[in-house]
């Protein structure tokens, strides 16, 4: 996050989002009551060396290091934290000191600090733990907003598929020597990685819908959610229908390799030296891209997720609750997490990195790959726009960038949900109730085709009368 928006953050005060902590020289004693707090609650932002009033003290330049090594150390201590949450520490300087920021998204599980269930609320850090009525709601609350967390007590065990299990371990201990699950069996695994739960409310217990969609058969998955795909397109020559095409209705490990398979057929890949390590541009992208198009994703929309491959672009779209709407910032943005179980479960076998990472990587490697900015576009439906050529000029790309950024708002999503279909110029003027001809196509047709938010259907012809544009 930018230290702009840190400084707003601080300059607010503690709240029921905001906690600060003096830790100079190690950390405070009840720093991980507040983080599990967040976790429980709507999240927050944690700041280390700050007082309570919002004085900077900052850590002891000696001490970085090992406080950033023991916060690390106990978030994967099921003792101190349980279940563990992985987070990343930022190391900020303000007015010559170091203070570290965590970010603590809100988590689809009920956490305890040391045994205990702790709340957030104006006043703090509140122990819940025998307090029946609150626990139950917090249950309650966890499972009501998050669809990865609906149980399924008729699911049988026998539906899950025991190839994955294996999968699964071999990748776990590739990222970990010694990996815990290595001598768990299945039923274990499953309830350790918090995809085995009970409902404190009806007693009920079983699989829970992210457990079927990593581990259950197709059968099973179809039966728990009917409407789940995720549909791969090449849409290169036969733009009206397509080219190439892969319609997945498998559990999500198989998604993911069926989805780089498909990627990896259909896309050049590009080798890049980082750090004296050859990396391919076009795996480290997609990587991300397929990652997010099956973690964060709201299972309950029936909206099925798309990778489209067009001649100049990969076009994605995703399901989403969205937190904000409109072009997204990549270095000034709150990543909030859909599906926090099945991401830390996709991080444990070395396909995610930190929440948010994903965004900022794209944008990263795009660059690199063909000097075009990618677009991420949030809104009920999530957009990533992956342009594939690159830009004739830099004074081009800022142009098309800050034209495209300058659109990002209300109207302008409603007019590209309009163009699912494609519409002719004057359909789209009509729509966005726009007389001036010519100012509709210098201030919004314009920048919306120069920024890859808008397609030509007869691309070779682009003043051809029946032109349409389609998103």
């Amino acid at each position: 996050m930018k230290i702009k928006r840190l400084k707003e953050i601080l300059a607010g005060g503690e709240s029921i989002t905001v906690e600060f902590k003096q830790s100079k020289d190690k950390l405070s004693r009840d720093v991980f009551e507040s983080v599990c707090a967040f976790l429980n609650r709507n999240g927050g932002h944690l700041f280390l060396g700050i007082e309570d009033k919002g004085d900077i003290v900052g850590i002891n330049p000696r001490s970085v290091k090992k406080v950033k090594k023991d916060f690390v150390t106990s978030m994967n201590n099921p003792q101190k934290i349980s279940p563990t949450f992985y987070l990343s520490i930022q190391e900020v300087n303000i007015d010559e000191k170091t203070i570290l920021y965590i970010f603590v998204p809100e988590s689809s599980q009920v956490h305890r600090c040391n045994g205990k269930i702790y709340d957030r609320n104006e006043d703090g850090d509140i122990d819940i733990t025998d307090n029946t009525n609150l626990v139950s709601g917090l249950y309650m609350r966890k499972q009501g907003t998050y669809t990865e967390n609906r149980i399924f007590p008729f699911a049988e065990f026998s539906d899950l598929k025991s190839d994955v299990f294996v999968k699964i371990r071999k990748l776990a201990s590739n990222q970990k020597a010694n990996h815990p699950w290595e001598l768990m069996d299945d039923f274990e695994l499953l309830k350790s990685a918090g995809l085995y739960l009970k409902d404190l409310q009806s007693g009920k217990e079983g699989i829970t819908l992210a457990g079927i969609l990593i581990f259950g058969n197709d059968q099973l998955i179809h039966a728990a959610l009917p409407h789940y795909r995720t549909d791969a397109i090449l849409r290169r020559e036969d733009i009206d229908r397509y080219d190439d095409r892969d319609d997945i209705r498998t559990n999500l490990i198989d998604s993911y390799e069926r989805l780089m398979q498909f990627v990896a057929k259909h896309l050049n890949d590009k080798f890049y030296l980082e750090k004296d390590q050859r990396i391919s541009l076009r795996d480290k992208i997609f990587r991300e891209v397929i990652s997010n198009v099956l973690i964060h994703r709201e299972f309950a929309n029936p909206f099925p997720a798309k990778l489209v491959i067009e001649k100049d672009r990969v076009f994605i779209e995703n399901s989403n609750k969205p937190h904000g709407r409109g072009i997204i910032d990549p270095e000034n943005f709150s990543p909030f997490p859909k599906n926090p179980t099945i991401a830390k479960f996709f991080k444990e076998i070395g396909w995610v990195d930190e929440l948010g990472s994903g965004v900022r990587n794209i944008y990263k490697y795009n660059k690199i790959y063909s000097g075009s900015e990618p677009t991420f576009i949030e809104g009920d439906i999530f957009k990533t726009i992956i342009p594939l050529i690159t830009k004739a000029t830099d004074q081009a790309t800022d142009q098309a960038t800050d034209q495209a950024t300058d659109q990002a708002d209300e109207d302008i999503r409603i007019l590209l949900e309009f163009c699912k279909i494609p519409r002719s110029r004057e359909e789209m003027q009509n729509f966005m109730k726009l007389n001036n001809r010519g100012y509709f196509r210098i201030k919004v047709l314009n920048p919306l085709v120069k920024g890859g938010l808008l397609k030509l259907t007869i691309p070779d012809k682009p003043t051809s009368p029946k032109q349409k544009y389609y998103s």
